[in-house]
């Protein structure tokens, strides 16, 4: 009865707003669904094929969309506009034809262009909106009362892992999307924190996957790279000569080389399997004196709750539960793990936007 009284102070105006705010997080899906969805009707490669803006009859038309779907692209467009995908201006009509939208393309949309030059994200969109990884999260008040580990172990029977190396589709989709970032955010480490390669010789690139983030390594340095992952990840890929692939379980043992890489693989996993994982690491590599580290492209989730990747740290730590029932860490986190899987030294170089390159030493 107390809340309820003091809920009677609050103004009218108050409450509205609040209510515009409650719908705005219920109705947030639909931004991530029309995302989805025009990454999979192909709308950033159309526009960008067109030279950079399209309009919307001609969108239509490129898309093979019926023309009883011309209003319904148009708000879905709409929509995409307002959350920043595409730009919009409008273009004179001729003769007593009305004015028409034309799209443009923005640096949000050009992260999903797949080009020959570009290192799309589109398959990252896929892969994380897929029903496989949603899914779980409708189940979380349920999950929080189980014994089981994970949401996604609940609603699907196994752990990820496991469901990935049983379900074709889930690997497919889930090594393209982890392919896909390997080569974007390598493209930046390569041409822009190089150094951190200076004096490698040979690279083990731990849970690399299909090989995106080791090939763009071996092709800017001369540095032997190898990638060591599952058998069901990497049994198909075809030797090409520039990466090696290695099927192995990394809990196990790690081929020797001067560095090893772990891209997005210690988030996944609680601090118990991390320290062996990193203890494994550790064994294949020198001492720090004859050039020996580990390369580390991870989160390092800052304590200021004002920080402008604090939402992006929170949703990423909110996906780590629900699939993985792993963490995005502190640097405090970091360095307890750190210390017990016996390592000496590191640095943090937070250069990659939300994520940073850390340089861990034996």
């Amino acid at each position: 009865m107390e809340l309820i009284t003091k809920a009677k102070n609050f103004e009218s105006h108050d409450l509205l707003q609040a209510q515009e705010q409650l719908w705005n997080h219920i109705f947030l899906y639909l931004k991530s669904m029309s995302l989805k969805c025009a990454v999979e009707l192909g709308i950033p490669d159309v526009i960008h094929n067109h030279g950079g803006s399209i309009a919307h009859p001609e969108l239509l038309a490129a898309l093979s969309l019926p023309p009883s779907r011309s209003p319904h692209l148009r708000r879905l467009m709409r929509m995409l506009t307002h959350s920043g995908f595409f730009a919009t201006r409008r273009s004179p009509g001729s003769g007593d034809e009305e004015e028409e939208d034309v799209y443009l393309l923005t640096p949000l949309s050009y992260l999903l262009v797949n080009d020959n030059n570009n290192s799309s994200l589109s398959p990252f969109v896929l892969a994380v909106l897929d029903p496989y990884i949603v899914e779980p999260s409708y189940s979380m008040s349920s999950w929080f009362r189980s014994c089981e580990r994970t949401p996604f172990q609940m609603v699907n029977g196994w752990g990820f892992w496991d469901m990935a190396g049983r379900d074709g589709k889930l690997n497919r989709i889930f090594n393209d999307g982890m392919a896909s970032d390997g080569r974007f955010v390598m493209d930046v480490v390569v041409k822009e924190h190089g150094d951190v390669f200076q004096g490698v010789t040979s690279l083990v690139d731990v849970g690399g996957g299909i090989g995106a983030a080791a090939r763009t390594i071996a092709e800017a340095f001369e540095i032997r790279c190898s990638v060591l992952d599952l058998p069901h990840v990497v049994e198909n890929i075809a030797a090409d000569g520039v990466v090696e692939f290695v099927a192995g379980n990394m809990f196990d043992r790690i081929p020797p080389a001067d560095a090893v890489l772990l891209k997005w693989i210690l988030h996944d996993w609680d601090d118990e399997e991390c320290v062996k994982l990193l203890r494994r690491c550790k064994e294949a590599i020198p001492t720090r004196k004859m050039g020996g580290k580990m390369i580390i492209i991870d989160m390092v989730v800052s304590f200021d709750l004002e920080t402008k990747h604090k939402e992006t740290e929170l949703l990423f730590d909110s996906l780590m539960m629900v699939v993985y029932g792993s963490l995005e860490r502190n640097e405090k986190e970091w360095r307890k793990i750190f210390w017990e899987a016996g390592f000496s030294d590191y640095k943090i170089m937070p250069v990659l936007g939300v994520r940073s390159i850390i340089e861990l030493y034996p």
